[in-house]
């Protein structure tokens, strides 16, 4: 059997007032749960080091955005969680805000039993908005403060296994898991901060975590891997975020779902082989996908005109 025992390190709020420390250390002790569980590998949150900062209204290049943009990967105050990660001998996927020359992105990480950085990836499917809208109970403007990210969805070996990684709003949407899927891609690892009642209908919010689940299942079952999703969530600056982090397997069902709003560890072993029989079977890519009805998925973006077959493919009756 070919398997991981895999940790999902859910986060509570990260406050304003909050330094770096604070969240490192908390991610750290996380760190050491995962160890005595037995755990090799930890998936941290989406911008686990810092409070979720698109809430709020600033000019790109301010000063006090910036500081929430890391300059390097381990850096001065992150090197601590990965010595750790590394006197443990445990991987582990970290989200963070990066600074990339001119660029800003929404980055995440893997890294190795050794401390070593092995992947990177930077979130493609931005939320929100690029202004302010006064009309809002709360802002959400990552597409403000981010760049589309510019690494595709990769997929990387590790730990014995094929790995990708996701963040946040890209759950929601298919070509994330399937672009991974043609990949082979075993375990994909996603974060999020995942704001509620910043002024969507009330069915919305009412059914984000309904759709948190279905989105996450569905990318799982679709493609034949595990998925294993860490929140920050709660009462943060007083705005409420979902939690319900949760480890999923190849067949779509929630083996383990964090039953708090706070800083919670989940674990389970993730078998690989499990899912061979959908690889082979009702997912074999090779046998059964049909590029050629797809084109329409890369060729257009938005809603436009309906598609129509040649009616002589399907109409015999001017014969």
């Amino acid at each position: 059997m070919r398997d991981l025992m895999v940790a999902v390190a859910q986060l509570g709020p990260i406050q304003k007032i909050d330094n770096r420390a604070v969240a490192i250390s908390r991610l750290i002790d996380l760190l050491h749960q995962a160890k005595a569980r037995g755990c090799q590998f930890v998936v941290f949150p989406e911008l686990a080091l810092t409070t979720f900062f698109p809430r709020w209204i600033y000019d790109r290049g301010d000063m006090e955005l910036e500081a929430y943009f890391e300059d390097s990967m381990p850096g001065p105050e992150t090197a601590a969680l990965f010595e750790a990660a590394a006197q443990a001998e445990i991987g582990f996927y970290l989200g963070y805000a990066e600074k990339f020359g001119a660029g800003r992105y929404n980055t995440s990480v893997f890294v190795n039993q050794r401390g070593d950085i092995i992947g990177k990836y930077r979130k493609i499917h931005l939320p929100g908005h690029s202004e302010p809208d006064s009309s809002r109970l709360g802002e959400h403007l990552e597409k403000r403060y981010f760049d589309v990210g510019n690494l595709g969805f990769p997929v990387y070996e590790m730990m014995n296994a094929r790995m990708g990684m996701a963040i946040c709003n890209d759950r929601r949407w298919p070509e994330t898991y399937r672009v991974m899927g043609l990949q082979g891609v075993e375990l994909i690892s996603l974060g999020y901060n995942t704001p509620v009642g910043l002024g969507e209908p009330f069915q919305a919010a009412a059914r984000a975590n309904f759709h948190n689940s279905l989105t996450m299942q569905a990318g799982a079952y679709h493609n034949a891997c595990w998925v294993a999703a860490a929140a920050k969530c709660g009462c943060e600056e007083g705005y409420n975020m979902i939690g319900q982090s949760m480890i999923i397997s190849p067949s779509g069902e929630i083996v383990a779902m964090a039953t708090t709003l706070e800083d919670e560890l989940i674990s389970a072993r993730c078998d690989f082989d499990d899912a061979q029989y959908l690889k082979q079977e009702i997912f074999n890519f090779t046998h059964h996908r049909r590029t050629e009805a797809y084109a329409l998925i890369t060729e257009r973006t938005g809603i436009g005109d309906m598609v129509r077959p040649d009616k002589a493919l399907w109409d015999q009756s001017d014969e």
